[in-house]
């Protein structure tokens, strides 16, 4: 096993320890899980390497509620609160999305950037979130997509109902 893999099953496993006491793992595995909480399902993931000291891990997730009224949003906890003003990229290869933020969080901007989300995970091994915080200096959450798409089918069917 190299040190990546490893590095991505501790990841996973803690992700999922974390989240057995708010919710059923569906799944888990190459730093992803995906997660049954009730009223919502979620394929979620800690961004690699350590987050700063005393501050909550990045994390990115994709959400699913059975009434449909979220179908693939993504959102994010950021590692450092941005800028007022400046604009937050979430990169998936070579393709750039434009995020909402609030805060530390950012969200997905609709039903068709959601999609085009989901078909861009699919198809690479990385993703990144970039910004600049309060001071100007640039920040990138960086997260591995090994896993992410299964993830993101057991939290979808979970909510649509096709698997118990």
């Amino acid at each position: 096993m190299t040190i990546v893999k490893a590095a991505l099953s501790i990841v996973a496993l803690a992700l999922a320890v974390t989240a057995e006491a708010r919710g059923t793992i569906l799944f888990a595995g190459g730093g992803w899980a995906a997660i049954d909480r009730g009223q919502s399902c979620e394929a979620a993931t800690r961004a690699l390497g350590t987050g700063a000291k005393g501050r909550p891990p990045a994390l990115a997730r994709f959400a699913f509620t059975p009434d449909r009224r979220r179908w693939g949003e993504f959102s994010a906890r950021l590692s450092r609160q941005p800028r007022s003003g400046s604009s937050v990229m979430l990169r998936i290869d070579s393709q750039r999305f434009l995020l909402v933020t609030r805060g530390t969080s950012a969200w997905s901007r609709g039903g068709l950037q959601e999609q085009a989300l989901i078909a861009a995970v699919r198809g690479t091994g990385a993703m990144r979130i970039e910004g600049r915080d309060a001071a100007g200096r640039r920040f990138v959450d960086r997260y591995a997509l090994a896993g992410a798409a299964t993830a993101i089918d057991a939290a979808a069917a979970r909510c649509a109902g096709k698997i118990s």
